[in-house]
C-alpha cells in the first residue's frame, strides 16, 4: 500500500511513531466495529486529507491481515468503502468544495451530504443509516479537542457513538510531514498561504507567510508547511475587510447584510426577568456594545431572555453558530451563576462537572478580578452585575484575550451624523441609493421626537468612505438640507 510504503521508508522516526500509533488506533477501531458501523467525517481540510489516507492505509493493512490476497487487483489502494459524511456549507471556499468532490470520486467514496447544520443534520442522517463509530481529525489545540481522548463517546444530548480520533497528538508539522512524504494531494488553498480553512468570511492567507513587507489584495504567500510555528496556524482566522468593493459585489446584498459579513461580530445576551418585566434598566447591553464597537466588533445580534435553563441553551444555540462570540451575563439581583453556566452547557451538548461546562470550559483569571471570567470555546460569561463591574472586566478581558490571542483587535468604527428637517418621505429613496453605493458602511437614521429632525448615522471603518458617503447624499438635495452633527 503506496502511504504505508511512505512512511516506512523515510527518515523521520518522529512521523513513523505518529503514524503506528495512529494506525493501531484505527486497527482497534476497524476490530470493535464492522465496517458497515463506522463512518468518516471529510471536509476537504488538512487534517481530514490526512485522516482519510491514514483510515485508507489502516483498512488496507486491517484486511490484509485478515486476507493474505486482499489488494492483489489493486482495488485495496483506491477503495475505500466505509461510509464518509460531507457537511457541506453556503460559507465553504469553492476550492474546498472542489477537492472534496474530486477526492470522493478518486477514492470510491460513499458520500452522505448534509446541508443543515451540524447537529440536526447529523441527528437526521444517524436516524436513517445508525453508525456506531465516528473517524475524525480532531488535533490537540483544536476547539472541539478539549476533554476528547482517542476513544471518547459523543456529548450527553447528541446521537450516540463513539468518537475516534486517530490524529488526537499530531501537530501542525506532523500534518504537513505526513502530506508531503506520502506525496498526495491537498486543497489549492494552502499553497496560496491558507493554513487554517473556515469560512470564506473568517479566514484569509496567513500574514505570517507574506511574501511582502505590505499587505494587499495582491500580496503573495509562501504555502502552508512553510510556517515555522505550528502554533500559529490559526492566525490566518481573520475577516479581510472590504473598503471599496465593486459594483458587481454589490449587487443582491443590502447594507447591512454585507457590512456584517466583511468583518467581525458579536452577540449580547442579557439573563433575567427583571429586565423583561421593566422593573429595572440595563445599560450594559449599550455600553457592552460600544465597547466591541471600539475594537472594530459588530455587533449583529442583542437579545434579553428569561432566567432559566431552556432559554439560555436556546438562544446560545442559535447565536454561537451565527456570530464569532457570544457575550452573556446574567441579570440582577439572585441570579444562581450556574443557570447560566448550565444553559451553556445544554447548548453545547456537554454535561456539568464543578458547576461548569464539561471539557470545553477555560477559566480566564486576572488579578484584579475576585472571579474569573468563563470561557466556553466561543462564548464568554461575564460576572458583571453593574456597569462598574463590567468596566473592570471588560479591561481584564481585553488584557487576557489579547496576551492569548482569543480577541481579533481590528480599527474601531468611525461614526458620523447628519440632521434634517426633510421628512421621511423624502430622504428615503435617495438614502437607499446610497446605502447601495457605500455597502461597506452602515447607513441608518431614527428621530428623537415626533416634530424633530431626521439623524442620518453612517458607521464604518474608514473615515474617508463615510465623508464621501454624506457628500453623495448631499448633491441629492438643496444647499442646506443637511447640517452636520458630528
Amino acid at each position: 500500500m503506496e502511504i504505508d510504503r511512505a512512511i516506512k521508508e523515510c527518515d523521520d522516526k518522529r512521523l513513523k511513531t505518529k503514524y503506528n500509533n495512529a494506525i493501531y488506533v484505527i486497527q482497534r477501531a476497524l476490530a470493535l466495529y464492522s465496517v458497515e458501523e463506522v463512518a468518516l467525517s471529510f471536509n476537504g481540510g488538512k487534517d481530514s486529507t490526512v485522516l482519510l489516507h491514514l483510515l485508507r492505509a489502516g483498512y488496507y493493512l486491517h484486511m490484509a491481515g485478515k486476507n493474505q490476497s486482499f489488494g492483489n487487483h489493486g482495488d485495496g489502494e483506491t477503495t475505500l468503502p466505509i461510509r464518509t459524511i460531507y457537511f457541506e456549507s453556503p460559507t465553504v471556499f469553492p476550492e474546498i468544495n472542489s477537492f472534496t468532490y474530486e477526492t470522493a470520486s478518486i477514492f470510491r467514496l460513499q458520500m452522505d451530504i448534509v446541508r443543515s447544520d451540524f447537529k440536526s443534520g447529523l441527528e437526521a442522517l444517524l436516524k436513517a443509516k445508525p453508525i456506531r463509530a465516528f473517524f475524525l481529525g480532531v488535533r490537540i489545540g483544536d476547539p472541539t479537542a478539549v476533554g476528547q481522548e482517542q476513544f471518547s463517546p459523543s456529548s450527553p444530548g447528541w446521537p450516540p457513538f463513539m468518537r475516534v480520533n486517530p490524529i488526537l497528538d499530531w501537530s501542525y508539522r506532523d500534518v504537513w510531514e505526513f502530506l508531503l512524504t506520502c506525496k498526495v494531494s491537498y486543497c489549492s488553498l494552502y499553497d496560496q498561504g491558507y493554513t487554517s480553512i473556515g469560512s470564506i468570511h473568517n479566514t484569509v492567507p496567513n500574514a505570517l507567510l507574506s511574501l511582502s513587507k505590505s499587505t494587499s489584495s495582491e500580496d503573495k504567500f509562501k504555502p502552508a508547511y512553510m510556517l515555522s510555528d505550528g502554533r500559529l496556524e490559526r492566525a490566518g482566522r481573520a475577516k479581510s475587510f472590504i473598503s471599496q468593493p465593486s459594483s458587481a459585489a454589490v449587487k443582491g446584498f443590502k447594507n447591512e447584510d454585507y457590512f456584517m459579513k466583511s468583518m467581525f461580530t458579536a452577540s449580547v445576551i442579557a439573563v433575567g426577568e427583571e429586565i423583561l418585566f421593566g422593573t429595572v434598566e440595563d445599560p450594559m447591553r449599550s455600553i457592552l456594545s460600544r465597547k466591541l464597537h471600539s475594537i472594530g466588533w459588530a455587533v449583529s445580534h442583542v437579545a434579553v431572555i428569561r432566567n432559566d435553563i431552556d432559554s439560555v441553551a436556546d438562544e446560545v444555540e442559535r447565536q454561537k453558530s451565527m456570530t464569532d462570540m457570544v457575550f452573556i451575563y446574567g441579570g440582577f439581583g439572585p441570579l444562581p451563576s450556574d443557570v447560566t453556566a448550565a444553559g451553556v452547557a445544554k447548548a453545547f451538548g456537554v454535561r456539568m462537572m464543578a458547576k461548569l461546562p464539561e471539557g470545553i470550559t477555560e477559566l480566564l483569571h486576572h488579578e484584579n478580578l475576585s472571579l474569573p471570567l468563563i470561557k466556553c470555546q466561543n462564548v464568554i460569561i461575564l460576572n458583571a452585575t453593574n456597569v462598574k463591574e463590567l468596566e473592570q472586566e471588560w479591561d481584564c478581558l481585553i488584557e487576557l484575550m489579547r496576551s492569548c490571542g482569543y480577541l481579533q483587535m481590528t480599527g474601531p468604527f468611525v461614526s458620523k451624523r447628519l440632521a434634517t428637517m426633510l421628512s421621511d418621505v423624502e430622504i428615503a429613496e435617495p438614502l437607499s441609493e446610497i446605502c447601495m453605493e457605500f455597502p461597506d458602511l452602515v447607513i441608518g437614521g431614527y428621530r428623537e421626537s415626533r416634530s424633530g429632525p431626521v439623524v442620518v448615522t453612517f458607521k464604518g471603518k474608514d473615515k474617508a468612505r463615510s465623508s464621501a458617503a454624506i457628500a453623495a447624499l448631499r448633491k441629492k438635495f438643496h444647499h442646506g438640507a443637511f447640517s452636520e452633527i458630528d
